[in-house]
């Protein structure tokens, strides 16, 4: 169960890394205004916002990474509660965009889903 569940915060921290090059280095590019349903003026106008907002998720991935990493070494304490924080910062995250933003419940959905598996498998895996 923990082996899967570092497979899913991997899978979660790749994802965020992708998230991060959209908003801090694509932002106003035709493709990711297109994935965020933006404008060019509505990406100019809030492109320093989502620079920033493209930070918070790769520091997200890294915490992730370096959590995997720590448990791959057998620091399993430290791993475990940089991949709960991390991976479960990304969780609370995607709830948050489900509940203030339904309309943008896939979106959610794809941010959300890896990392509460991740989360819920090494719970259950660290429990036994």
């Amino acid at each position: 169960m923990v082996t899967a569940g570092l497979i899913f915060a991997g899978l979660a921290a790749a994802l965020h890394v992708y998230i991060f090059v959209l908003e801090s280095l694509q932002w106003t590019a035709p493709r990711t205004r297109a994935t965020f349903g933006t404008s060019q003026e509505e990406a100019l106008a809030t492109k320093e916002l989502a620079f920033n907002q493209g930070f918070y998720n790769l520091f997200l991935a890294i915490v992730t990474a370096i959590g995997i990493v720590a448990i791959a070494i057998d620091e399993v304490p430290v791993g475990a509660a940089l991949i709960f924080a991390g991976a479960g910062s990304m969780l609370a995250a995607a709830l948050v965009l489900l509940v203030s933003s339904p309309d943008k419940a896939r979106a959610a959905v794809t941010q959300g889903t890896a990392s509460l598996v991740a989360v819920a498998l090494l719970a259950f895996g660290l429990a036994l």
